[in-house]
Formats: C-alpha cells, structure tokens, sequence
C-alpha cells in the first residue's frame, strides 16, 4: 500500500461501467457507512479526464484505481485494500489485508474478482471513453 505524507480525507475510485461486476461493487459501496468519503466515477469518461487530466486512463479499464485527494494512486491489490480501509465495517480487514499475512488473500480475492470479470464483461464503452473496456488482462495481480 502507498504510503502517504498527508492524511487522506477523500477518494475517488474509478470503476468500469461497462463492467458487470464493477457496476454491482460501486452500488456495494454507495451502501456502505464510509469513514472517508468516496467519490465513483466511471474510468476513463469525461469526468475522469477532466479531474486527472495526467493519468493513464486506458489502464484505468483494465485495473481498479483509487486516487486519493493529494494525489496519491493506488491500483490492483492496493486499491482494493484502500477502498476496504475506507469503510467503517471493513478497516480492521483492510490494515489486516495491508500486512503480509494478509496480502496473499487480497491479491487472491483481486484475482477470483479480475476471472469473474473476465466472464460477464460487457462490450463497449462508458461515454466519452476511449481505449478498450478491458483486453483480458484486467487486474490480474503481478
């Protein structure tokens, strides 16, 4: 997980709408009590251009992104733990899944997440979104 100088006092998670599994996680999310506040919005759109005009938005389709409101990214396996470590049910599981005994169930759970995905992916794009909706290698931990 990034280590961050400053504290982090907001999220924004980028999720590929046109993901089946992506869609259902961000409702998931809508429905959960947050300890930081979540900003979800569809990766590679117009508005995701326009808030991080300097990311990789290709890449943002095919591997979760977090970024945090002093500009830290995480992606994979550490956005996954960053959105856990967001919510006030789940932040005992995410420091956990932050630590080396934990991480191999994180990195398992990205992995089972990114072969479902893999599955039920739709075709197409979210509006205003360029480059592919996933090319099969979607968040496939390293």
């Amino acid at each position: 997980m990034t280590t961050a100088a400053a504290p982090v006092r907001r999220l924004t998670v980028l999720y590929d709408a046109g993901c089946p599994l992506c869609v259902h996680i961000r409702h998931w999310l809508l429905g959960q009590r947050w300890l930081v506040p979540l900003a979800l919005v569809p990766a590679a759109s117009w508005e995701a251009n326009r808030r991080f005009p300097r990311l990789d938005h290709a890449s943002t389709l095919r591997e979760i992104t977090v970024i945090g409101d002093s500009g830290q990214v995480w992606t994979g396996t550490d956005a996954f733990i960053v959105c856990l470590w967001a919510l006030a049910e789940h932040r005992p599981k995410a420091n956990w899944l932050a630590t080396p005994a934990g991480r191999p169930f994180a990195r398992a759970a990205m992995h089972t997440a990114s072969a479902w995905r893999e599955a039920v992916r739709t075709e197409g794009h979210p509006e205003g979104a360029e480059g592919p909706a996933c090319d099969d290698q979607c968040a496939v931990p390293r």
